[in-house]
């Protein structure tokens, strides 16, 4: 009897020290909400960020929008944890509309918007008269009409990114036709225009390739997009989790690896 109350003391005594141990082990979050768009983020997500995440313990749960803006009201309702899809120009426009607070925390391998054709074979010259599809949100707007300023064909003015319009283009000696229309509708819209400026996700995703692109963007830090949390979760265990998976050698060598990537422009922490 003295030996089995001192067993039994001995694992109670135990006990505590060893569930906070296991404890310990678990995230914090053991399960990871992330959302997408259509385009290449989600599979750089799971080749190269979900195996270190899995790692520490976590599981990852896939969540797909039609829209951006979806995918921003999600994490801000706390839907989803986090979302990759968006340029930090677009997120703080998101912001300063919807009175939101979100952030990006980590920049991730993004293809350039580019200008694509069905009709001309590449390498001709663009017509005078041609029709070009361009994004009709003000913010992918400008980065088309920059593609079209750097071929020649236009002149724009300088304006806020959340402030263009068409009427920002200055000069058009050609009489290019701009067709603003929605931007997942670019890549339909091609049996129909000479040309249409096709965001990179958009691209990948409907097939095209960056190789077969008339011109891409000279694109900067601001347009490379980003995985974006609420404010109050940027240095959440979890989230600094998801940033260390992306700054990882397995990502890294996932991405580099894949020919898939090439003509994507990649984060300062890849190169």
């Amino acid at each position: 009897m003295k030996t089995a109350l001192f067993l039994l003391s001995g694992l109670l005594a135990l006990t505590p020290f060893a569930a906070g141990d296991a404890l310990a082990q678990q995230p914090a979050k053991p399960e990871l909400r992330v959302g997408f768009v259509p385009g290449p983020y989600i599979d750089e997500f799971k080749i190269g960020v979900e195996p270190e995440l899995k790692k520490k313990g976590y599981k990852i749960r896939y969540v797909e929008f039609s829209t951006g803006l979806e995918a921003n009201n999600a994490v801000f309702k706390s839907e989803i944890d986090a979302n990759v899809m968006q340029h930090t120009i677009f997120l703080d426009s998101y912001n300063e509309r919807q009175k939101t607070d979100l952030v990006g925390i980590v920049h991730v391998p993004t293809p350039p918007m580019g200008l694509y054709s069905k009709k001309h074979p590449l390498g001709t010259p663009i017509n005078p008269g041609s029709s070009v599809a361009v994004p009709n949100d003000p913010v992918n707007l400008q980065r088309a009409l920059w593609v079209l300023r750097d071929l020649g064909l236009i002149e724009i003015r300088d304006s806020k990114p959340v402030d263009v319009s068409e009427l920002d283009v200055i000069k058009n000696p050609g009489g290019i036709k701009i067709v603003p229309l929605e931007a997942a509708q670019a890549p339909r819209a091609l049996d129909d225009v000479d040309f249409a400026a096709v965001q990179g996700n958009f691209a990948i995703f409907s097939g095209l390739k960056l190789t077969n692109a008339f011109a891409l963007e000279k694109m900067t830090t601001p347009y490379i997009n980003v995985l974006a949390v609420k404010k109050a979760n940027a240095n959440a265990d979890w989230a600094q989790d998801i940033v260390a998976g992306y700054k990882s050698p397995t990502f890294k060598t996932a991405i580099l690896a894949d020919r898939f990537y090439d003509g994507f422009t990649l984060p300062d922490y890849m190169k």
